[in-house]
């Protein structure tokens, strides 16, 4: 199997939403993703993009990504926050989510970032492991939190 690696381009963008769409419901919250595809296109390709992914084909298929955008930590400068890395389910176990992410580590070493930062959830037992394996830290210490715009 090739696995090609590649800079996503606007006219990915439907594909993206399905593999989000995928990842809301593995992580029991489908009803969470609430963007638009107008607003997830403009975020990443119109006049200001604030996110930039890569993406993994398989036979030109889009079979996972991997989105960041930067963040500016006071404490370190800039420094990359993976929002979400995503292998289509059939497509799990076959060293593509490894591919993303050594892909994400040039791309902070090229940029200069500080660091990368990410979220995991608790229970994900497989994503975690995945990252220990490049000696992650794993805080526990902190929380999240958030508003949405009904809220404010």
């Amino acid at each position: 199997m090739t696995v090609n690696l590649r800079i996503a381009r606007k006219e990915d963008c439907s594909r993206l939403m399905e593999l989000i769409k995928e990842l809301a419901l593995y992580e029991k919250a489908p009803e969470e993703v609430t963007v638009t595809m107008p607003e997830f296109e403009e975020a990443g390709f119109g006049a200001k993009p604030v996110w930039k992914a890569f993406v993994a084909e398989v036979d030109d298929f889009i079979v996972g990504f991997a989105l960041y955008y930067i963040r500016y930590s006071t404490w370190k400068g800039n420094r990359m926050y993976l929002e979400d890395l995503i292998i289509t389910e059939n497509m799990r176990g076959k060293g593509i989510g490894k591919l993303l992410f050594d892909r994400l580590i040039e791309e902070a070493k090229e940029m200069h970032f500080s660091g990368m930062v990410w979220q995991v959830l608790d229970w994900n037992e497989p994503a975690i492991n995945f990252y220990k394996k490049y000696g992650a830290n794993l805080d526990a210490g902190w929380l999240n939190a958030s508003i949405s715009s009904e809220q404010y």
